[in-house]
């Protein structure tokens, strides 16, 4: 796995070679769901790496021994509506006991600038750590408004697993919230002059979804 300082490229040979699915124009809309949330289980090893272990005392067929476990540390993932929720499922697969939040984001025509239309978190996510799940960052705006509502709650602790980068969206949560690490499988070329990724992946909503 390449690590940046806060940004971390997931690099596993099975997370790139999905990832190729992913790209592929001619790849239909059920494997693209699934291959995503693939990657998103797989992504999630490397997201929770640092989770605390405590001990503990079980009994094996053979003996009494100690060994490890979670130590008990609360878990919430936060999807930015909608294309986020095709990440949610991978990660369940893993946690089964994180809560899910939702946030929605459109973006004001006129200011260009992200704004809430739907917002509902699990009441304790101030207790819990918080992973934002979208596919694509693209100029970052939305990734950088979901981080702030989420900490706007007193969450201490926020990551962002998204499976395409670009630099510039990089460039604006490393700016706008340091604290945050970033977990991508790809980090792609740049932007162009419609807010896409290049070489990207195309629209990830229209394509988990099947809309135009």
């Amino acid at each position: 796995m390449e690590m940046m300082e806060k940004v971390h490229v997931v690099d596993h040979p099975l997370v790139q070679h999905k990832l190729c699915i992913l790209r592929d124009e001619r790849t239909g809309v059920k494997d693209f769901r699934e291959v995503v949330s693939e990657i998103a289980t797989l992504m999630c090893y490397e997201a929770t790496r640092d989770l605390p272990l405590e001990d503990i005392e079980i009994k094996t067929p053979i003996t009494t021994a100690t060994f490890k476990t979670l130590a008990g540390k609360k878990l919430a993932i936060v999807p930015i509506l909608r294309a986020g929720l095709g990440m949610v499922d991978g990660i369940l697969t893993l946690i089964p006991s994180a809560k899910v939040g939702h946030i929605g984001l459109y973006r004001d025509p006129e200011t260009l600038e992200p704004v809430e239309y739907y917002c509902k978190m699990p009441t304790d996510i101030s207790e819990r750590d918080v992973i934002i799940l979208d596919p694509m960052l693209a100029t970052g705006g939305s990734a950088s408004a979901a981080i702030q509502f989420i900490k706007n709650y007193d969450v201490k602790h926020i990551k962002l697993m998204n499976i395409i980068a670009a630099p510039e969206g990089i460039e604006r949560i490393r700016k706008e919230h340091p604290d945050v690490e970033i977990y991508c499988a790809a980090v792609d070329e740049k932007l162009n002059d419609h807010g896409y990724i290049v070489p990207g992946l195309g629209d990830a909503g229209d394509r988990i979804f099947g809309t135009k």
